[in-house]
């Protein structure tokens, strides 16, 4: 028996040990499952992180490609599209739509809250019964939540929806009536360009090269064109994509090695080439946009001009290059077949234009031969005095004639002065010197009769001679105006520009005689028309005359004063702080405002900007002409002598306002020259004089008129 037994417990120690070990092999079995189980979900996770990565680097690739066909697609993509029709220009108001609150919120419906009655024999038990009422109280009592959430909910809805409507009718409204504006606007251009307005034409062609919105990503839309009616040459200075416009990358890959994306570069050689392809679509697209877009036959011939700006290595200083130029008449466009042609070949052999070899260097080519200046009718005699009446008629003055009387106006200024050989002159029309031992210098003075806008290569023409020749300025005044491409060059340069209403004003100021045209200058006695004096508060309506230049000088003795300038709105407030214009910012508006430099005779100190009221936007109702005293000093307009603001226009009419010497100010609203509907009628511009301040100066006079002041 004990033998037995004995044997039993060694065989049920046995069974133990055996279910033991069997026990830690399935252990060792499911750990072992469960590794492997990690390694291949790591190494799923790991390829999918990869094909992620490779995804990646495949959609930057694509972006590229995408990027890279776009820049060889622009003369097509350009040639695809419509031609500009100034009827293109009419908006239309969509129709009103609701969206989501148009249609009503969704009401509950009480059947889907009731609940199953009782069958059987719970329809007799008390205990179901009181259990079947309570369901349902609960039931009703959600349906009745619900019932008046959607009834608040579609109320707000409908409330939400009047709100919209408002808002859309408003909006409508105005869309409505700046379309009818716009309309009207298209319908007077159309018909000033029928009757052979310059200005019109430079709009019509300014507004079809910017009119469409299909060019690629980083090449400019911007441009300015000059236009001359007698020979129907139109002039286009554009803005061509610098070289970074084309991407260095060629494609993206993912090296799995090192877990990064790695950039493949462009060759060299391609990437040139292609960036020559785009600045010879750009420029072809330009020329083929203002031929489609001469729906009234007035073109003859096209000069388009590609400028980058570049640094000159040799000066540092950035300037504007040329790397493309060509000149096509209407027959030689129409002979090309643009959709099929290489667009480097096109350019340079079939229109005989001139392109970079190197524009990647930024090596500059000649620019076209922009409008010549109109010619002339009648030679002046000789230099007339304000006093013999308005004078010659500038537009016609003989070429030598007008350089004299040029030279004549800046050796009053204080200068010295001697006109240049008509041959040879370098660009150079009047050499002139500044006698003042610490801001003097040498000047060159370029004069251009011109009855069109002055191309901005004019502009850039005079800054290089300027260098050449070694001086420290260079002022160019003209005829007729400048384009806001010009203006836009002279920022931050030794460059003044001096246009015509602003020359008639120099002239006038310094006892000499000149109109532009008749513009209705000649008066039955020849004489000029003392200014009419304002008061504070008395208002005065601007003749026809006064919107194509309205001349604004400020002149006193005594502290000095700065003229400022700010652009309103009919709120009282500027758009934004490029409507203030100040010592800083001395143009707004492309150009419609312009402030002019100091100019001190004596111990009295004038100030002039000239106002084109014609060219202001629409939305701009108010010029507030200030004045404020240096900031870095405690004076007040107490300080000001013998103040004078004078306005004028270009037939000689004026008026002439003389602000209070207020203690408690330190800048001044001396004027205000504004937009006026009388009796619902057409809007006519007027003037008051004012002569109310701030004691804080300038910051204050920023703060009233919505300036943002830090």
């Amino acid at each position: 028996m004990l033998a037995e037994a004995q044997r039993q417990q060694h065989l049920r120690e046995e069974a133990q040990r055996r279910a033991a070990a069997e026990q830690q092999r399935q252990h060792e079995r499911a750990r072992r499952d469960a590794q492997r189980a990690a390694a291949r979900g790591e190494r799923e996770a790991l390829r999918a992180y990869q094909q992620q990565r490779e995804a990646d680097a495949a959609r930057r690739t694509a972006e590229l490609d995408a990027r890279v066909a776009a820049l060889g697609g622009v003369l097509t993509a350009g040639l695809a599209g419509p031609a500009f029709r100034l009827a293109d220009l009419r908006a239309d108001v969509p129709p009103f739509d609701p969206g989501p609150l148009g249609g009503p919120v969704p009401m509950p419906l009480q059947q889907d809250y009731l609940t199953a009655p009782l069958t059987g024999p719970d329809a007799f038990d008390p205990a179901a019964r009181r259990h079947w009422d309570e369901q349902a109280a609960r039931a009703r009592a959600r349906f009745e939540h619900d019932w008046y959430a959607a009834q608040a909910a579609e109320q707000h809805r409908q409330r939400e929806l009047v709100a919209y409507r408002a808002q859309y009718e408003a909006w409508a409204a105005e869309t409505r009536g700046l379309a009818a504006r716009q309309a009207e606007r298209v319908a007077g251009l159309g018909a000033e360009v029928r009757a052979g307005s310059a200005e019109a034409a430079v709009e019509l062609f300014e507004t079809a090269l910017h009119w469409r919105d299909d060019w690629p990503e980083g090449v400019p839309v911007r441009g300015e064109v000059a236009w001359d009616a007698a020979a129907r040459h139109l002039t286009v200075g554009w803005q061509l994509p610098p070289y970074t416009a084309v991407p260095a990358t060629a494609r993206h890959r993912y090296v799995k090695a090192d877990d990064r994306e790695a950039e493949v570069a462009r060759p060299g050689a391609a990437r040139k080439a292609l960036y020559r392809t785009l600045l010879a679509q750009c420029t072809l697209r330009v020329l083929a946009e203002v031929f489609r877009a001469d729906e009234y036959g007035l073109l003859h011939a096209v000069t388009v001009d590609g400028h980058v700006a570049a640094v000159d290595p040799a000066t540092g200083r950035e300037e504007h290059r040329c790397l493309a130029s060509v000149t096509a008449t209407r027959e030689e466009f129409r002979a090309v077949a643009l959709d099929r042609v290489d667009a480097v070949d096109c350019l340079v052999d079939g229109l005989r234009g001139r392109l970079s070899a190197r524009p990647e260097k930024a090596e500059p080519v000649l620019p076209g031969t922009g409008p010549a200046p109109a010619p002339p009718t009648a030679p002046a005699a000789g230099i007339a005095e304000a006093s013999d009446g308005p004078g010659p008629d500038l537009y016609a003055m003989d070429p030598i004639a007008f350089e004299e009387l040029i030279a004549e106006l800046f050796r009053r200024r204080g200068l010295r002065t001697r006109t240049t050989a008509r041959s040879g002159d370098e660009g150079v029309d009047v050499l002139a010197e500044d006698p003042d031992p610490i801001t003097g210098g040498q000047i060159v003075i370029q004069a251009k009769r011109y009855r069109h806008t002055v191309p901005p290569a004019a502009v850039r023409d005079l800054d290089a001679t300027m260098q050449r020749q070694g001086a420290n300025r260079g002022i160019l005044v003209t005829t007729s105006g400048f384009g806001p491409g010009s203006r836009r060059w002279v920022e931050g340069r030794p460059l003044t520009l001096v246009d015509g209403p602003m020359l008639v004003a120099l002239l006038r100021e310094h006892g000499l005689a000149g109109r532009l045209g008749d513009g209705g200058t000649r008066r039955a006695n020849g004489s000029r028309p003392r200014p009419a004096v304002l008061t504070p508060g008395q208002n005065a309506q601007l003749p026809e005359s006064a919107l194509g230049g309205l001349t604004v000088r400020f002149s006193g003795t005594g502290a000095d004063a700065d003229l400022t300038l700010l652009l309103l709105t009919s709120d009282g407030v500027v758009r934004g702080d490029d409507d203030f214009v100040f010592y800083h910012q001395r143009t707004a508006a492309a150009g419609a405002v312009t402030l002019g430099a100091k100019d001190r005779t004596g111990e009295r100190c004038t100030e002039t900007a000239v106002l084109r009221l014609r060219d202001l936007p629409p939305d701009v109702h108010r010029v507030a002409v200030s004045v404020n005293m240096d900031s870095d000093t405690v004076l007040t307009c107490a300080a000001l002598a013998d103040a004078e603001l004078l306005l004028h226009a270009a037939d000689g009419t004026g008026w002439s306002f003389r602000p209070p010497s207020d203690p408690a100010v330190s800048a001044m609203l001396v004027a205000e020259v504004y937009r006026h509907r009388p009796g619902g009628g057409p809007a006519v511009w007027k003037v008051r004089a004012v002569g109310q301040g701030w004691a804080d100066g300038l910051a204050g006079l920023a703060r009233a008129h919505g300036v943002a002041v830090a």
